[in-house]
């Protein structure tokens, strides 16, 4: 017998997705992308957007405060047309770190329509091969698989800030 009242809105388990990046580059300066705020800034967001760090604190349970800004004339226009502000006040923690090896950023998603916030989690290890630097990313899903799908977007757009800066070519 099913307990859920027939208008419950339930989702099949969604998969965490993987992404891996290799660049010409050492594991310090991957790390300090994720760990310091000039390096956060300079390539946070997907394209189209910018982000102002507020609050960094590089360590175990340290917050990470920012605001996720268009500033591109079509992002702008995308987040107008979607009824959407310009800016957004973005919060989360890092829950592991564990420099130039491992951590985990948990961000409160406060943004979606009809939905109390929740956390999602984006982990990121680090690894070093001769000249090559290999970050490997997972990003939990979100409670719906639209905002999974949107949050991979997002991720793949931002990181072709690194791919430009470092050469990735795929």
């Amino acid at each position: 017998m099913n307990d859920c009242p027939a208008s419950a809105n339930v989702q099949a388990p969604q998969a965490a997705v993987v992404i891996e990046r290799s660049y010409r580059a050492t594991v310090e300066e991957l790390w300090a992308l994720w760990a310091t705020k000039d390096g956060f800034e300079s390539w946070w967001g997907p394209e189209g957007f910018r982000v102002e760090v507020h609050a960094l604190e590089a360590r175990q349970g340290g917050a990470l405060e920012y605001d996720m800004i268009a500033d591109a004339p079509e992002a702008i226009a995308a987040m107008r047309n979607m009824g959407q502000p310009l800016s957004h006040a973005t919060r989360g923690v890092y829950a592991e770190f564990r420099p130039h090896e491992r951590l985990s950023l948990v961000h409160v998603i406060d943004f979606v329509p009809g939905q109390d916030p929740y956390e999602t989690t984006i982990e990121v290890a680090f690894s070093q091969a001769g000249e090559q630097a290999r970050m490997v990313v997972t990003l939990h899903p979100h409670l719906d698989p639209h905002w999974t799908r949107m949050s991979v977007m997002g991720f793949t757009s931002q990181l072709g800030k690194l791919d430009r800066r470092f050469g990735w070519s795929g």
